[in-house]
């Protein structure tokens, strides 16, 4: 462990270690299965999130405010995944758990950062839907592209500062005990609990950033759908109605997908002992099945992607048939 001594006038000594070991999934039994499980997930995640990215970009009639935010979701997904399987991959392969303090907090950096993207994203989209429904005539004046990248500049802005407090305070903690990380990556909660000084204020600040980062996102989504149902039963017309909730499915579907299992795994361990091999398995599962599922859903679910699809299939046939016409006529 390497030292360093501190710029304070009580002269604390703060030991800083050269790098952390980061135990993974190695604790798990059959561990070798379940790498190859999130190899699998890791395959499909950077396939359909490409692969949406690339539709909304070639399709014009997909190039609206709604869909800035889309394409925004799919490359948080993709980052936030690039930033915490390939690294698990690479434990897993060539056995590099150790990992050095400074890229150890710039990987916790990252993976909160896209994690918090997605919440942030998913709030945008939501007030989309708020709008659309309850002010459909003004949604072309009030969401329009320059307003809705805006927005995801804003959000970039509170994440990166957001977490760039939280990962310096990290720099505030002397480690004199272990250095084995009791998770897949370096987790906040998991290294801050190895300090031999006191953690109060990286405890109190995580918290604060969960309330306002991922539990007032999903207040405000919940309120937002609030007004949504009080608009939708003012449709006296039933096919109308239809046709306006089926544009908040796939919303609340991703809505689902990822906030449900974050706040079913804090709740349990709060309430009630988790077994560290089950808690590791619940959070690796919290963050890389939704990213893999949200193209998924958005695929199936949005007509307007469907629709753009079927075009962009037309359009590469009628291209390869004419150019092949060509060759056959030189």
């Amino acid at each position: 462990m390497t030292s360093m001594q501190s710029s304070s006038s009580s002269n604390t000594t703060f030991l800083r270690p050269a790098t952390f070991f980061i135990r993974g999934l190695s604790t798990i039994p059959h561990a070798k299965y379940y790498y190859v499980f999130l190899c699998v997930v890791y395959v499909v995640t950077v396939l359909g999130n490409s692969f949406i990215m690339c539709t909304i970009y070639l399709a014009r009639r997909l190039h609206t405010a709604k869909y800035i935010c889309v394409f925004h979701l799919a490359l948080s997904d993709l980052c936030g995944s690039s930033a915490l399987i390939p690294k698990l991959i690479d434990m897993f392969l060539f056995e590099h758990q150790h990992i050095s303090y400074e890229s150890c907090l710039a990987n916790m950096f990252f993976v909160f950062h896209f994690m918090n993207l997605q919440s942030l994203t998913l709030l945008a989209l939501a007030y989309d839907r708020l709008i659309a429904i309850c002010f459909p005539l003004n949604y072309h004046a009030i969401v329009t592209k320059t307003a809705m990248s805006l927005i995801i500049v804003v959000m970039w802005f509170l994440s990166v500062l957001s977490f760039a407090v939280m990962v310096g305070l990290v720099n505030r903690l002397s480690f004199c005990r272990s250095t084995e990380v009791n998770s897949y990556f370096c987790d906040h909660g998991p290294i801050i609990s190895l300090s031999c000084n006191s953690n109060s204020i990286n405890y109190l600040v995580a918290y604060i950033f969960f309330g306002l980062l991922i539990c007032l996102p999903v207040l405000l989504i919940t309120i937002s759908y609030l007004f949504i149902a009080a608009a939708l039963l003012k449709i006296a017309h039933g096919g109308e109605r239809m046709k306006a909730m089926k544009t908040c499915t796939s919303h609340l579907m991703l809505v689902a997908v990822f906030y449900l299992p974050i706040f079913s795994v804090n709740v349990q361990s709060i309430t009630a002992y988790i077994h560290p091999i089950s808690r590791i398995i619940n959070n690796s599962l919290t963050q890389t099945i939704p990213p893999m599922l949200n193209p998924i859903i958005y695929t199936l679910k949005t007509e307007e992607v469907m629709q753009s699809i079927k075009e962009l299939y037309k359009r590469r046939k009628v291209i390869t048939t004419t150019e092949r016409n060509m060759k056959q006529r030189s």
